[in-house]
C-alpha cells in the first residue's frame, strides 16, 4: 500500500526486512542530509528517487556502512549497525556500486572483477568462478579479457555491477547506475535490473523517474532529508494529475508529491 509521509509515521514492524531505517539521521560534512528518515525493504528491486541534492547518496553510502548514522535506527539484515557490531560480517553481504567508482585502467575486466572479490574476502576457492558468473550475469563474458579502459561508459558501468554482485550478496546498493548512459544504454540496464536475483534486496536511487518506474516493484521517494512517499510504482504514477508537470504518469506523480512536500514545508514555517 502507498504511503504518504507524515512526520509522526514510522515505517511497519512486522516483516523481515533486509534494510529498516527508523528516525536515520546522516551527516554530510556540517549538513544533515538525511533527517529522520523511516524507511523498510525486503527483496526485490527498490527505486530511491528524489531531485539533486535530496540526500538519496548519503542515504545509499549510509546503507552501505561507509557513513555512521548521526542518530536514530539502521538496521541492515536484522542487525544493528550502531554500537559493537562486526561491520565486516555485515559488509561481505552487500554490493555496491557507487556513482562514481575507480578502477585501474589497465587491469581486464576479470582483473577486476577478482580483485574485487578478494576485497570481500570471497574464499580463494570459489574465486574464479564467482568471477565468471558475475561477468556472465552483466553480459561481459566476450569482453572478460579486454582492459577496463577500452570499455565504453555502458560496459564500464556493467562491470562495476559485476563487481558489486560478485559476492552474492543480499543486499545491492546501486547509486545513480545510469548516469552518464544513452537511451539504449538505459534501456540494457533496465533489463539487466531484471534478471538480477528475486532473493536480493536491490536499492537503485536516481533522479530519473523512468528509470524506476519501469524496473522496480517499490519506490520510495525523498526530498530535502526527508521521505515523502513510499509505494509501488503504480501508486506513484496515481498520484499526479494531467495538471503537473511530467511527460509520463509517473513523471507527474513524482512533480505533485514534490510539490504537496514543499508545500507543507513552508506551511509549518
Amino acid at each position: 500500500m502507498a504511503r504518504v509521509v507524515g512526520a509522526a509515521e514510522t515505517a511497519p514492524a512486522t516483516h523481515a526486512w533486509e534494510i529498516r531505517a527508523e528516525g536515520l539521521r546522516v551527516a554530510a560534512g556540517r549538513r544533515m542530509a538525511v533527517d529522520g528518515i523511516d524507511l523498510a525493504f525486503g527483496t526485490g528491486v527498490h527505486g530511491l528517487l528524489g531531485p539533486n541534492g535530496a540526500g538519496k547518496t548519503t542515504l545509499i553510502r549510509a546503507l552501505a556502512t561507509v557513513l555512521r548514522p548521526s542518530g536514530g535506527g539502521l538496521e541492515l539484515l536484522g542487525e544493528s549497525v550502531r554500537g559493537r557490531v562486526d561491520m565486516r560480517r555485515i559488509r561481505r553481504q552487500i554490493g555496491y556500486l557507487p556513482q562514481d567508482f575507480g578502477f585501474y585502467r589497465r587491469f581486464t575486466v576479470r582483473e577486476f572483477v577478482e580483485y574485487m572479490a578478494w576485497l570481500k574476502e570471497v574464499p580463494k576457492s570459489g574465486i574464479a568462478d564467482a568471477v565468471q558468473h558475475a561477468i556472465e550475469k552483466v553480459g561481459l563474458a566476450d569482453r572478460a579479457d579486454d582492459r577496463m579502459k577500452t570499455l565504453s561508459g555502458g560496459m564500464a558501468r556493467r562491470a562495476g555491477i559485476a563487481q558489486a554482485i560478485v559476492n552474492g550478496p543480499r543486499i545491492l546498493l546501486l547509486d545513480e547506475p545510469t548516469a552518464g548512459l544513452d537511451p539504449s544504454q538505459r534501456m540494457q540496464f533496465r533489463q539487466l535490473l531484471r534478471g538480477l536475483s528475486e532473493d536480493t534486496c536491490t536499492v537503485v536511487s536516481t533522479h530519473l523517474v523512468e528509470d524506476v518506474a519501469t524496473v522496480c516493484t517499490d519506490v520510495a521517494l525523498v526530498d530535502e532529508g526527508r521521505l515523502v512517499f513510499q509505494g509501488r510504482a503504480a501508486d506513484l504514477a496515481a498520484a499526479g494529475s494531467g495538471t503537473d508537470s511530467g511527460d509520463s504518469p509517473s513523471e507527474r506523480g513524482y512533480s505533485a508529491l514534490l510539490a504537496r512536500h514543499h508545500a507543507t514545508r513552508e506551511g509549518a514555517r
